[in-house]
């Protein structure tokens, strides 16, 4: 393997690494099969590896991919309080599989919490977002469809105990084999039962290092929520989902040049969810 370091997990808790407003048209996205870059690819920033979300885009045509914000974090694995974990700052460059020329990190709760003097833990745990500016030269090649389950097909606010939850794992500890990256498995509901930040999962098979970031979806293809981190205990061998609706309701409202960020929707139907 290269000099390229995953972002990992260990200890209890370490760190793996509905839109509003006024409508905006969306770009012309790249055909699914032909697209370079999408949810899914993995993306490098200072060497970290991770796996990156969703799609969005503004009303200047500008095209974001998201990724988790710890994978700028500048501490240890179990540094995991965004309230406190040191950061990269906005404008390091992020290396994007698929796209020709670096993106830029443009946003990142981390930096946006310390900022406000944030301290509630739900938060402070549970904001975990970081958004990627895509070089223009790169726009054409991008397709916001999830690989192998489709969509997404727009954002829901919570997940239920018990619920359908779906991934898309791209680790680079896997060597390439695609087949492993798709993760189906059972929602086990908030972890902060009054704030909602935080959905602990399981999935099969579980995240691992470099996962940091994938996509969540439920049953229904909607998207829900960004792989944070894996735990230890109190439930071994699960993963913590960030909730990405209060990630980006909290980026909107803070951060007037991203009031008008879109969620887009994958142009491949949802499959349905289950795997073969």
């Amino acid at each position: 393997m290269n000099s390229r370091k995953l972002a990992a997990a260990a200890a209890v808790a370490a760190c793996l690494s509905a839109t509003t407003g006024t409508a905006i048209a969306e770009p012309a996205w790249a055909p699914a099969g032909s697209a370079t870059v999408h949810p899914g690819v993995q993306t490098f920033t200072e060497g970290g590896q991770c796996t990156s979300n969703f799609v969005f885009y503004d009303a200047s045509n500008n095209v974001y991919i998201g990724q988790a914000a710890h994978c700028a974090g500048t501490g240890g694995n179990t540094e995991t309080n965004g309230c406190e974990a040191g950061s990269l700052p906005n404008g390091t460059a992020v290396e994007v599989d698929g796209a020709s020329r670096p993106g830029t990190m443009v946003y990142n709760s981390w930096i946006a919490m310390q900022a406000n003097n944030e301290s509630a833990d739900g938060i402070c745990y549970g904001n975990d977002f970081a958004l990627v500016r895509l070089d223009p030269a790169d726009a054409s090649k991008v397709n916001p469809s999830i690989p192998f389950w489709g969509g997404p097909n727009g954002i829901t606010d919570t997940t239920a105990l018990g619920e359908k939850v779906l991934s898309y794992g791209n680790s680079s500890l896997r060597l390439g084999v695609t087949a492993l990256s798709p993760k189906e498995g059972t929602s086990l509901g908030n972890a902060d039962e009054l704030s909602g930040w935080r959905h602990p999962v399981y999935t099969v098979t579980p995240g691992i290092p470099g996962d940091s970031g994938s996509a969540f979806i439920n049953g229904d293809g909607e998207a829900f929520g960004v792989l944070s981190v894996l735990e230890a205990l109190p439930r071994p061998a699960s993963n913590g989902v960030a909730d990405l609706s209060r990630a980006l309701s909290y980026m909107r409202a803070n951060d007037s040049a991203f009031a008008g960020i879109q969620l887009a929707n994958g142009t491949e139907a949802f499959s349905g969810g289950n795997l073969p």
